[in-house]
This record gives structure tokens, C-alpha cells and sequence, in this order.
């Protein structure tokens, strides 16, 4: 879990000038300093107009995520294995995502829903691994879910015979997608230690594997190895996406620095296989630094607007964060071995606003593209926002590269301020597209990890979003299961 900063604090500095033309007094305008300049790089940005827009639909119930019955929540039951004592542990589970089909929908394996998630023992924040859960498809209560155990055996690293891969520490979030051969596919990022006098800093690398599973006995799935196991792209390239050592490798580390390129999500689009990631942009699409503090684009609106909150910028103690703050959505291309093809420029990115935009999530529907993504409101650098608000961020676009603009005006889809000791508290919101219908099912976790002596990270209740262009709500009395991912009828529900 991230740690939460201090409190927000600053003063709001206005600045304002009349100047007159003529000595007639009728035209006004902002000063203009000039290290001001306007540059977009050719790609969609979440600004700090929207952010602040989006504080004033704090509560509305349209954007706000149902509220849970604490008593009612359970631990995952199978979501436990066994130490090297021989005690069995319970886990917990946090980040998870469905095999999908390539439209995004959730697929079926041989009569089998499948569930990639991070678990791990509570209280060790390194043991950080991907499970593997399964349920039968016509079932849907959190007891349905089974585990299978690790996917990658301890000694898989090693085997693959993959520079970067012998250095893995952790398994970060992913995704999975089932094939047209009936192969399993898995998307991950491989994480190293943190270890400067190894040269390591805890660098990310998006990864892939195909993951072989049988059922060796009715209703019973085992995962039987994984092959074809190999880095995909590594640590970013420097121009188009931030890599490690452009963010740790100077002579002294800068530890509000926070590097991303982790959590590649699997799209086709018209035969093309792609990855979408989070990532933080590069020298040639609006690195970071002070300079970035002068670019309208970040902030959007009027001028006036500009003017004032890059006043109030330069003066809070958010200038620090905001001049470090280059949180994107990437995207490449590759090949159908599953090698990069092609390093393409970032979907969005949010410079000035936070470095932290992630697990984006993207799927087509009724001809318009869907981006979402998760962000912290203590990762943020926007006045009004808290540490304790939680975004589901949402986006549309014509086309998979095409410009992104904001869903329901600012980009919000969904929010809560729940307090993180709150068993109920959720993140990581993951919508999942259903055939035939605008309604989607939103996942998530809830409770944070190693805050409760018998409450572990489990699967949250799902509920329903509905989609309608650049328009989306949550469907009212739409809670579901704990970590139901489809919708087959209105029995499903959990409100009894």
C-alpha cells in the first residue's frame, strides 16, 4: 500500500492586473510571464480544470460507489495456503482481473470462470504474487470461487532464460485473455527489488506467459506450468515513456519521485494485438520538471484560470509534486508472438496533476473506445482533493488512438471517501463490458491490507455502471456478489 502524504495545506494567491488601452480602461487581461507556453504533444491530457470541476460532483449519486454493508463481507474462503510449517495462513487478495475474450467480455473456459489476482501473506508487503481463481460458470458467491495457487512456480524466473526476468522480486497486476487457439495468455509486470548497490530500482517490465491449466478431476482446475515465458517491454524507452533511471539512477535519489510502466492491459483492434499501460511520460511528450508548471494545456480553461492556479501552484507546497507529476497511459504495439512491435505516443497523460494514473482498463463498444483508469487523491496536487478521495477516471474516443475527452464532463466515474480503516473501503475499480447490454459490472477489492486482525484484502461486492457514450452512472440497487464479473440474471443480486 502507498503511504499518505501530510495534509494538504496552502494558500490560495490570486494575482490580477488591469492594464489600459487608450487611457479608455475597457480592456483588461492577465499578465503573461514568459516562461508560458502551450504545447499538447499531440495527445489528450486529464487537467487540472477538470480535477478541480470534478471536486463539485463530489456525492453525486451518479458517480458514487454504493455503500456496503460491512456485516455482510467475507474473506475469500479458498484464499489460503500453506507456510513452510505446515500452518495454513489466510491471504490476502487485492488487484484482480478476469480471462477475457478480446472484446473485453468475460470468457469461459471449458465450463470455468478464471480470476488472476495478487495475494499474499498480510503484514508482508513483498510476498506479492499472482493466484489463480476459478469458479463454474453458472455459480456466483465469493464460496464458488476455488484457488489453484501460484501461477509461476518459484524456479519459473530462472528458467525462462530472460535477463530481465532473473531479477523479478514481485508480480504486479496484469491481465489475461483467452485466445483463438484456447490458450491462456497472461499479462503481467515484473517488478524488482529496490536495491541501489545491486543497480536495481525496483524496475517494472511488462511481461506475458501462457499459462497451461487442466482439470485433473471434476469441478477441480490445476495450473500445469506456463511456457513461452518473456519480457515484452522494459522499463520504458526514455523519450516516449519515463524509464527507471531517468527517475532514480542521478547521483542522489529523489524519494517523492514515483516511477510507473506496470499493468499492461490486452486489446486487438482489426487483427493487431496491443498493450496499454501505465507508464509516465518521456522527454518527448512532456517529461517532467518546473518547466511543466508553465504549460496551459495542463491546466485547461481560460487563460485567467491558468494565470491564477499556476499562481496558487508556484506558491503551495504542491509545487514539488505537481513539477514530478507525469502520470500517462501508454500503449505499443505487438507482434502475434507476443514481442514488441512498435512503441506508440500515450492515450493521456495527467503532467501537473498526479504521477499515478493506474490499472487502465480499454474495450470498444457500439463503436467508441473506453478508457478507464484508478488514481489516489493523495497522489494528487489539486486543491479540494483529499487523501482519503478515490477515483475511477474515465475516458472516450472514436478511435483506439484517437483524442480522449472526459466522461460526464470531467473524467469521473466513479468516487468515495471512505476512511481507509473502513473494512468497506474499495480501489482498484475494474469495469467489465456484457454482451449485449450498456450495463457493466464494476470489481474492486476493499480493505486495505494488514489493518484488521481478521478482516483480509477480499473481493468487494460488484455492482452496475451503465454506459452511454460519454455518459455513465451507477445503476441504482445494482449491488452484486463479492467478486461476481458477470451478469446472469437479476437473481445474482446480493440484497436479501
Amino acid at each position: 500500500m502507498h503511504l499518505k502524504r501530510l495534509a494538504k495545506q496552502a494558500t490560495v494567491l490570486t494575482l490580477s492586473t488591469v492594464i489600459l488601452v487608450g487611457g479608455s480602461g475597457l480592456a483588461h487581461a492577465e499578465p503573461k510571464d514568459p516562461k508560458d507556453y502551450r504545447e499538447d504533444y499531440g495527445i489528450s491530457h486529464i487537467t487540472r480544470a477538470d480535477m478541480k470541476d470534478m471536486v463539485k460532483q463530489h456525492g453525486d449519486k451518479d458517480y458514487t460507489v454504493p455503500e456496503f454493508d460491512a456485516s455482510t463481507i467475507q474473506n475469500i474462503p479458498s484464499a489460503t495456503r500453506i507456510n513452510e510449517n505446515g500452518k495454513e495462513i489466510k491471504l490476502d487478495v487485492w488487484d484482480t482481473w478476469p480471462l477475457q475474450n478480446a472484446d473485453g467480455t468475460v470468457a469461459e473456459y471449458k465450463g470455468y470462470h478464471i480470476l488472476f489476482g495478487l495475494a499474499g501473506k498480510p503484514g508482508n508487503p513483498e510476498d506479492t504474487f499472482i493466484y489463480l481463481f476459478y469458479k463454474k460458470t453458472d455459480e456466483s458467491s465469493i464460496d464458488a470461487w476455488k484457488n489453484a495457487g501460484r501461477v509461476f512456480d518459484p524456479n519459473d524466473k530462472y528458467e525462462a532464460n530472460d535477463k530481465y526476468l532473473k531479477n523479478q522480486s514481485e508480480e504486479w497486476s496484469g491481465s489475461a485473455t483467452f485466445t483463438s487457439e484456447g490458450e491462456i495468455r497472461l499479462f503481467y509486470t515484473n517488478r524488482t527489488d529496490f536495491n541501489v548497490d545491486k543497480g536495481l530500482y525496483g524496475k517494472q517490465t511488462l511481461t506475458t506467459a501462457q499459462v497451461n491449466i487442466s482439470e485433473p478431476k471434476a469441478g477441480t482446475l490445476q495450473v500445469d506450468g506456463v511456457e513461452d515465458h518473456k519480457s515484452i517491454f522494459e522499463g520504458g524507452d526514455g523519450s516516449v515513456y519515463q524509464n527507471v533511471q531517468q527517475a532514480f539512477g542521478g547521483e542522489t535519489i529523489n524519494w517523492k519521485e514515483n516511477h510507473t510502466l506496470r499493468d499492461p492491459h490486452y486489446i486487438e483492434e482489426n487483427g493487431h494485438k496491443y498493450l496499454v499501460f501505465e507508464a509516465n511520460t518521456g522527454t518527448s511528450y512532456g517529461y517532467s520538471g518546473e518547466k511543466s508548471l508553465y504549460n496551459q494545456v495542463y491546466y485547461g480553461n481560460s487563460n485567467h484560470f491558468f494565470q491564477n492556479e499556476k499562481d496558487w501552484l508556484l506558491n503551495s507546497p504542491e509545487k514539488e509534486y505537481a513539477q514530478i507529476a507525469n502520470g500517462a497511459v501508454g500503449i505499443i504495439e505487438i507482434t502475434d508472438d507476443y514481442e514488441l512491435k512498435k512503441v506508440m505516443k500515450p492515450l493521456i497523460a495527467s503532467n501537473t496533476v498526479t504521477d499515478e494514473i493506474e490499472r487502465p482498463n480499454i474495450f470498444e463498444k457500439d463503436g467508441k473506445w473506453y478508457l478507464f483508469t484508478s488514481t489516489r487523491g493523495s497522489k494528487m496536487t489539486i486543491e479540494g482533493v483529499d487523501d482519503e478521495d478515490i477515483y475511477l477516471l474515465g475516458y472516450v474516443a472514436n478511435s483506439l488512438t484517437g483524442k480522449f475527452k472526459p466522461m460526464n464532463k470531467t473524467g469521473i466515474v466513479l468516487h468515495h471517501d471512505v476512511d481507509p480503516y473502513d473494512i468497506t473501503w474499495t480501489y482498484a475499480h475494474y469495469v467489465i463490458p456484457q454482451e449485449g447490454t450498456d450495463e457493466a459490472v464494476v470489481t474492486s477489492y476493499m480493505t486495505n491490507r494488514g489493518y484488521f486482525e481478521d478482516h483480509k484484502s477480499t473481493f468487494a461486492p460488484s455492482f452496475k455502471i451503465e454506459l452511454n457514450g460519454k455518459k455513465s452512472s451507477v445503476v441504482e440497487d445494482s449491488i452484486l456478489k463479492q467478486g461476481q464479473i458477470t451478469l446472469h440474471d437479476e437473481d445474482d443480486r446480493n440484497d436479501d
